[in-house]
């Protein structure tokens, strides 16, 4: 529609001027109040269909074929005040069939050819003559063929415009394609790993309930409570039992929708101390958080999904650059930015270019790379988006913004 909006202010433009032309530099009379009547009907069509289109995301065939037919009419209107078939510029006939061939299905653009076709033989019958002043009253061919080749021009242009433009929306909506085609082959990818990750949480389950049964029998045995290294150990040993537990517990949680049954509610500055106090702990503080929040500091939701996907950045960072690693936190406009920053070697060229597919990894081990692979499904699931790059100071930099709206507490249970 957007193109035959574009053809029609052409079309507007274009009647003007040879209406012009042809009263003021060929003298011929024409009746002005019918001719002129048609251009203003289209540019107030374009107007309309401008005003009201704004918010569509697309036509069907039937007002696809309505506008073709508007075209057709006005074309013939125009002809039957200006010679009909006399006038070179039926041909224009040819151009509205082109176009309905392209745009609309075999049925229906059989139907514009057939339009097309009637007004054509309606006005080698009916219309009304050009009055010609001197001297093409007495040779009237000579400005029949001076007409053709005006119009002959005017068909070529138009065709390549249109030819080019309809090529370019193809391969758009090839890419565009593409790209659902990929992201949907991405997204079955994470459903199979879904399925397997919440299997393996079910089947875990037991054996750790298991071992932590027999982890508190041992912590309470004579041999251990009489050994303060031993009893060191079997702390630590609860501890990391504990943390699997937790992990297990999160995969079964978020198996289904990115939210539990029971979400908890907190601020997005609450929201990222947690994950880095959480990690700051756990890398014994390499991890810092470079608040930038500021006095805006919107209620969340808790989204255990989010957190793991942070985490896996997290610890991709720490692999690469042990020693330092950056969370950072910010609002810009209407999203949430976070970023985590390392002191590593940065991104490699073709890590850059396939970021985000599965297992596209630098770490040289199998499965590697799906870790960043979920964080930008999840991003994308939510709302948001993921970037990274390489600083010039050095490093690498993984952006994550995520639109507010998406993770406010109103908008997912206020009911």
């Amino acid at each position: 529609m957007a193109l035959l909006v574009q053809l029609r202010w052409m079309a507007v433009i274009g009647q003007l001027i040879t209406i012009w032309a042809t009263v003021e530099i060929l003298g011929v009379r024409l009746p002005l109040a019918h001719l002129v009547a048609v251009p203003v009907l289209l540019a107030l069509v374009n107007l309309a269909t401008w005003i009201m289109g704004r918010e569509r995301e697309g036509y069907s065939h039937l007002e696809l074929l309505a506008a073709l037919m508007l075209d057709v009419g006005s074309l013939a209107w125009q002809l039957w005040f200006s010679g009909g078939t006399t006038n070179p510029f039926a041909f224009l006939f040819l151009l509205q069939i082109v176009i309905g061939a392209i745009l609309l299905p075999p049925g229906w653009s059989w139907i514009v050819a057939a339009l097309s076709v009637t007004a054509f033989a309606g006005l080698t019958f009916d219309h009304r003559p050009l009055d010609l002043p001197h001297p093409f009253s007495s040779d009237p061919m000579q400005l029949y063929l001076l007409g053709s080749l005006l119009c002959f021009l005017l068909i070529a242009a138009l065709l390549v415009f249109f030819v080019i433009r309809i090529d370019r929306n193809r391969r758009q909506s090839d890419a565009a394609l593409a790209a659902l085609r990929q992201q949907a082959a991405e997204e079955h990818h994470i459903v199979r790993m879904g399925l397997l990750a919440s299997g393996a949480a079910h089947e875990l389950g037991t054996p750790l309930a298991t071992i932590s049964v027999l982890l508190g029998d041992w912590r309470q045995h004579p041999v251990l409570t009489q050994n303060p290294e031993l009893a060191s150990e079997a702390e630590e040993m609860a501890t990391e039992l504990q943390r699997c537990k937790t992990i297990v517990t999160g995969i079964l949680q978020s198996a289904g929708e990115a939210r539990g049954e029971k979400p908890e509610v907190t601020t997005l500055r609450t929201f990222v101390q947690a994950i880095a106090h959480e990690w700051y702990a756990r890398s014994g503080g390499t991890v810092l958080l470079d608040d930038r929040i500021g006095e805006q500091n919107p209620d969340i939701v808790s989204d255990p999904a989010l957190r793991q996907v942070i985490g896996n950045v997290i610890d991709n960072a720490l692999e690469v650059s042990p020693h330092f690693a950056m969370l950072s936190a910010s609002i810009e406009g209407d999203d949430a930015v976070i970023a985590v920053r390392d002191r590593g070697p940065g991104f490699a060229p073709d890590m850059l270019e396939a970021f985000g597919r599965p297992y596209s990894s630098t770490k040289g081990r199998a499965g590697g790379g799906l870790g960043l692979f979920l964080v930008v499904n999840v991003l994308r699931k939510l709302g948001g988006k993921v970037e990274v790059g390489n600083p010039a100071d050095g490093g690498a930099l993984v952006r994550m913004s995520l639109p507010l709206t998406s993770l406010a507490y109103r908008r997912s249970f206020a009911a």
